[in-house]
């Protein structure tokens, strides 16, 4: 296995403010992320995401025990050798005034570079390299604040890595982008991060790319507690249906995301499978029914007919006249009708 890149031992995080009680947000983390691996911190609103991250970057001191950078504690870290370990990119938005994208990404250049802050060829030529491997090298020129959002933020990741980084940790990188633009950034880090050995962790709420996308879940769950593995180990084990249970929602390990189940409100058997089955039966479930099988006995009974490109429903109701629909759209109406 490759080198760690960055280790927690028995981190706490949390808040020891001048006057009154310190409060602990979350004890006894032991993590770890190794070079080439993507890693993303997951974790419902206000259970202390933000918290690690500016611990694990050295943006607040830990309450207890140790951050490691390939090994070495990043307390003891002078800010410019901490500057050349790890590189940061935020969610905020950063005013950069008049700045080219390649004015932008040179200041990724600056722990590196003298007093003057002058660039030498090698440094121009990181430079380069960087905006080449962001896909950013057309961009070179034009002004940061003439950027669209998907572009500001690539130039963003070459800025990053022009600090030449063991570690890039990455804010919610995909928060303003489209989802195209989305699962291109994400394509994008893992690239980066394979082709560089570079260990790349990012805090995001967009799970089913972090599902996708993720060598390492670190997933924080309210009360502090943490779940750290492969994606796979951590729906296979349950972690995310402990961590997000609410009143309507539940996680499909097979399809590895969550569903939205509005209270049941009768009974529909569905006669059909396949591709029509699946999402006939989503319709239903959002027009308030619960499933069951076709032999089983129920209020509702379904029966779809037809194929994909010419599909028909054929509704009954307690063995009344059955009613003939088109559309999934006029499906879930009418069962949402008063007639039913």
């Amino acid at each position: 296995m490759s080198a760690i890149m960055l280790e927690t031992e028995r981190l706490s995080i949390g808040y020891s403010p001048r006057r009154g009680p310190r409060r602990v947000v979350a004890a006894d983390l032991s993590l770890a992320l190794h070079a080439g691996e993507v890693g993303c911190l997951l974790g419902p609103n206000g259970v202390g995401k933000s918290t690690l991250l500016r611990t694990l970057v050295g943006m607040q001191p830990a309450l207890g025990g140790r951050v490691l950078l390939d090994g070495a504690d990043i307390a003891g870290l002078r800010p410019r050798d901490l500057a050349r370990r790890l590189s940061v990119v935020l969610t905020e938005r950063i005013e950069v005034g008049q700045l080219s994208a390649y004015a932008l990404v040179a200041l990724g250049r600056h722990p590196h570079t003298d007093w003057t802050g002058r660039l030498t060829v090698r440094d121009e030529e990181i430079v380069r390299w960087a905006l080449e491997a962001v896909g950013a090298t057309d961009l070179a020129q034009r002004q940061v604040h003439e950027l669209s959002d998907g572009e500001r933020q690539r130039v963003m990741v070459a800025r990053a890595l022009a600090q030449e980084p063991l570690l890039m940790v990455l804010d919610e990188p995909t928060a303003f982008l489209d989802l195209p633009r989305r699962v291109e950034m994400m394509r994008l880090l893992r690239r980066l991060a394979r082709e560089t050995n570079r260990a790349l962790l990012l805090s995001t709420h967009d799970l089913d790319l972090a599902l996708r996308s993720a060598d390492a879940l670190w997933l924080l769950a309210p009360g502090g507690g943490l779940h750290s593995g492969a994606p796979e180990d951590l729906v296979l084990g349950g972690a995310f249906e402990a961590t997000f249970a609410g009143a309507g929602i539940g996680f499909d390990r097979r399809q590895g995301s969550f569903q939205v189940h509005p209270p049941a409100e009768r009974r529909a058997a569905l006669v059909g499978d396949g591709l029509l089955g699946v999402w006939t039966a989503r319709a239903l479930e959002r027009a308030g029914c619960h499933m069951v099988a076709a032999h089983e006995p129920a209020a509702l009974r379904i029966v779809i007919n037809g194929d994909e490109q010419a599909p028909r429903w054929e509704v009954t109701t307690n063995g009344g006249p059955s009613q003939q629909v088109a559309s999934l759209h006029a499906l879930a109406a009418l069962v949402r009708s008063d007639a039913f």
